[in-house]
């Protein structure tokens, strides 16, 4: 068993293989954090698993969510304590045990904006967070919170407006690059025996004569193939595709889910001065000011979306409501200038009833696991930190009877990188200076693979100018790309910029400045010819125009046709290749 992803060389075998080998126990359907986590799932239970997605790993919603692991404050006040104790408790699993290569504590602070009253108010309710996180934890990985007058909120944030708090609470939450951990619940689901293709979707979903869905009809988007999988019980998990997959199988009932878009603005870490991030309360939705290693991350909004699904984007007004809101309490106010990339997302929210205009705020974020059709599992809802509950639920509901005797084992399966991945963090000094590295380079690439850095350097070892930096963006190694391709399945040049580094939207320009050497890398690793090669640079090219001149216009229909014009990477590559 292999932790390579399926590319360019072997798809058409691995396709081959799950069409005409034998019937699968489980087939899930969505690439994202739920369903990368439905499969790691299965195939740790013992069962033949595979899981398709229709665009890259990651490629919905799950790589634009606001990257925290957190339990919510937000549904603390809301008295929703159950979700957020699983949170929590989640949480603490992914940062002590399961994921702690990916998975960073991250302060905040809480504004305290009237004396008297609130501070007391606001530290009960923190407290009881902490409290809910420490239920049942042998060695809690978070610091409780702590008490900041003005003095304490300057040293821990030296850009806080005066006059707009008179103190504030601390507390400590996790952030994850949400992208990153999909790939590696995927490989580690790979690692364990689970087939995972890419850019292949369900086209519909097959019954037997007595009415149960007996697998899918997938489509090869890549070359428009099609073969039927057999598996005796399809689970789904496509997010705001939910109900368009239900209609796939004809079904009368199902889930429902609302589309909210939620945006997110990059600034240079330099642009504000702080240590610690900002959670801040608006008319519609959270903000968070969220500190990493090069960048802020500032977000989200939260409003209804009736677009097209798959290419949401950014509005100008949308970005001046986060630099607005953000400017309420920064002492050097932020400008469109100092915005060096955006990116949107759409959260696949629960809805009981028809879709309407309702505000998305108020429906429930639990998740919600049905057998639409005999064979046919939906899941949806739910957040990023609970994908590993969603997963057993979702197995739990497919077993049936079965469950009692196959019982989920993910919350004491480390995912891939995370065994022996403390010990490396001090040798990472001796490992730079064996390949040139600084160790705070070493550091930063232990936090993207843990123990899996040794599939970086055998690269390195086989071909040492790969230890080089990207001239164009030195934040990443050449060999980072290379592995993109060689072990984590990336099959086009935005694969590479979206979900293998994030230079699309942490880099200015979306990256721009490295695009032909990392396309270079690529050609190479992958096999392209030159027309090919240039084919995947307009591609990518004209999709960053393209939301680049979407983030000019308010409007959010006309901003949404801008960005919908441009054919997806595969369309695109097809048309000028032939």
């Amino acid at each position: 068993m292999s932790t390579r992803l399926p590319s360019t060389g072997n798809r058409d075998a691995v396709l081959d293989e799950l069409a005409d080998g034998p019937e699968l126990d489980v087939l899930v359907v969505g690439g994202g954090v739920t369903g990368a986590g439905i499969a790691l799932d299965a195939v740790s239970r013992g069962l033949r698993t595979a899981i398709i997605e229709a665009q890259d790993w990651a490629g919905g919603t799950s790589q634009w969510s606001s990257k925290l692991v957190h339990g919510g404050l937000r549904y603390l006040q809301q008295l929703d304590f159950k979700l957020v104790a699983e949170a929590l408790r989640e949480r603490e699993l992914l940062l002590d045990s399961l994921a702690p290569h990916l998975v960073k504590p991250v302060p905040f602070l809480y504004p305290i904006t009237h004396r008297g009253w609130e501070r007391p108010y606001v530290a009960a309710g923190i407290g009881l967070y902490d409290t809910l996180a420490h239920v049942g934890a042998k060695n809690a990985t978070m610091p409780i919170q702590r008490h900041l007058g003005m003095k304490g909120v300057k040293e821990a944030f030296p850009d806080i407006k005066e006059g707009t708090m008179v103190g504030a609470i601390k507390y400590w939450d996790g952030k994850v690059d949400d992208a990153r951990l999909v790939l590696t619940l995927v490989r580690t689901a790979a690692r364990l025996g689970a087939t995972a293709v890419t850019r292949a979707k369900a086209v519909s979903f097959p019954q037997d004569a007595s009415g149960r869905v007996s697998g899918a009809v997938v489509r090869d988007l890549e070359t428009g193939r099609e073969r039927t999988i057999r598996a005796k019980t399809v689970i789904t998990a496509t997010g705001v595709w939910t109900e368009k997959t239900q209609d796939l199988a004809g079904a009368d009932g199902g889930l429902k889910v609302l589309a909210s878009k939620g945006i997110h603005i990059i600034v240079p870490r330099e642009r504000i001065s702080g240590e610690s991030g900002l959670i801040l309360q608006t008319e519609k939705s959270v903000l968070f000011v969220i500190p990493w290693e090069r960048y802020w991350i500032i977000g989200t909004t939260d409003t209804p979306y009736h677009q097209e699904l798959s290419t949401p984007v950014a509005t100008s007004a949308d970005i001046d409501y986060v630099i607005e809101h953000a400017n309420v309490v920064l002492d050097k106010p932020l400008t469109r200038d100092d915005v060096i990339g955006t990116y949107a997302g759409l959260r696949p929210l629960l809805q009981p009833g028809t879709k309407g205009d309702e505000q998305s705020t108020k429906i429930s974020r639990e998740h919600t696991v049905t057998e639409v059709l005999p064979g046919l599992v939906a899941i949806a809802g739910g957040k990023l930190t609970t994908y590993r509950v969603m997963a057993e639920d979702a197995v739990d509901l497919a077993l049936g009877a079965r469950a009692k005797e196959l019982p989920s084992v993910t919350a004491k399966t480390p995912l891939l990188g995370a065994d022996g991945y403390l010990p490396l963090t001090r040798q990472a000094a001796a490992l730079g200076a064996k390949y040139g590295w600084t160790e705070q380079q070493v550091i930063r690439m232990l936090d993207r693979y843990g123990s899996a850095i040794s599939e970086i350097t055998e690269l390195v070892d086989e071909r040492p100018e790969l230890a080089a930096p990207l001239q164009g963006a030195p934040a990443y190694l050449r060999a980072e790309i290379v592995h993109g391709c060689t072990h984590e399945g990336a099959l086009h040049l935005e694969d590479l910029f979206d979900v293998r580094t994030r230079l699309t939207w942490e880099a200015p320009n979306h990256g721009l400045d490295a695009v032909e050497e990392i396309a270079d890398l690529a050609a190479e690793a992958l096999g392209w010819d030159q027309a090919r090669r240039d084919a995947e640079v307009r591609a990518y090219r004209a999709r960053c125009e393209a939301q680049d001149a979407a983030a000019a216009i308010a409007d959010e229909p006309t901003a949404a046709a801008v960005r919908s014009e441009v054919p997806g990477v595969v369309e695109a590559v097809a048309r000028t290749v032939g």
